[in-house]
């Protein structure tokens, strides 16, 4: 994924006083899934108009599949589907009819629209319900249905925007696998938009973290850990050892020195029967065979990665070190 797909550079929108997009810089890669997150208000969807060419950018430059959206937006929308968080369809029409007009809305040949459509309502598994009134469709129906439609013209990109909001879980679970699927077989770039963490987590390949119209920070979830939680320590292994006795205390400094000598390891901390370690990488074979062989039992061994819900709240804590909430 060297080819950068989508570019931001400088990116700024204001109204009047007010900074919806701050100088924005963002390059994601073809064929990647870059969930961009922050609370409602960060300036998520502002964004997403400027990339689309739906409102000019005050400053900065937006470049879709190597297009400018601001100079040439028809040419961007071509080659662009967008999902928002709600769909709107012809509710007295079928899921079936409704891509058919937006088939032929691109200009597809009633042949190639029909054969297109239907091959979209059996990837989207809506196949059944191709015959059934949109406007008796569930809520998750509908997502599934705007999916297709965005996907009706073979699209390079496709944007959504709180594309899960009011979708049972087993029905956000499906589409987001939906989603995942799509990018890697078809190699088509998924921008997603979002303030549900673990639903960001589970299928971007990086993510951008977006606050009050800046972005503080984007990488993948262990780059993002290692930034903020220290070249120091973003694994923590946590560990119930069986020691009861002086002998076996004694043990446990010996062991301690020895792990804090390894490479890696950088903090060691003793609770009774607990101990929890610090590492700049995943050393857990080396830990419980290091403890195994100094003769301890070993009650559990659980290894730890900061996760994006720590990662999230790490930038909130540092209030005006990390950045302003919106």
């Amino acid at each position: 994924m060297d080819e950068f797909i989508i570019e931001l550079e400088g990116l700024t929108k204001k109204y009047g006083d007010f900074v919806a997009v701050d100088h924005l810089d963002l390059s994601i890669h073809k064929g990647e899934i870059f969930g961009l997150l922050g609370p409602n208000g960060a300036g998520k969807s502002t964004t997403i108009l400027m990339m689309l060419g739906l409102t000019e950018p005050t400053s900065g430059n937006v470049s879709v599949c190597g297009i400018s959206s601001t100079v040439h937006p028809i040419e961007v929308k071509r080659r662009v589907g967008y999902l928002p968080d709600d769909v709107g369809f012809y509710d007295q029409l079928s899921g079936r009819e409704n891509l058919l007009y937006t088939a032929r809305l691109n200009r597809l040949s009633w042949k190639e629209a029909e054969r297109r459509v239907d091959d979209l309502l059996a990837r989207v598994g809506l196949q059944e319900a191709s015959g059934k009134k949109a406007g008796k469709y569930s809520r998750g129906m509908r997502q599934r249905l705007g999916l297709a439609d965005v996907l009706v013209k073979n699209p390079e990109v496709i944007i959504l925007d709180e594309p899960t909001l009011g979708i049972d879980p087993i029905g956000v679970k499906e589409f987001l696998e939906l989603i995942v699927a799509l990018s890697r077989e078809e190699q088509i770039t998924v921008l997603l938009s979002s303030h549900h963490l673990h639903q960001v987590q589970q299928v971007c390949d990086r993510v951008g973290i977006f606050v009050a119209g800046k972005l503080l920070a984007q990488g993948n979830i262990s780059e993002l850990s290692r930034t903020l939680f220290s070249d120091k320590e973003p694994y923590v292994i946590e560990v119930g050892l069986d020691f009861s006795t002086a002998e076996g205390m004694n043990a446990m400094e010996a062991v301690k020195s020895h792990l804090l000598g390894l490479e890696g390891i950088a903090s060691v901390r003793v609770d009774k029967g607990r101990l929890s370690i610090g590492s700049t990488s995943d050393m857990t074979a080396e830990v419980a065979r290091i403890l195994v062989n100094a003769g301890f039992g070993l009650k559990y061994l659980n290894t730890k990665e900061y996760g994006l819900d720590d990662i999230y709240t790490k930038y909130f804590e540092g209030g005006e070190v990390y950045g302003k909430t919106a």
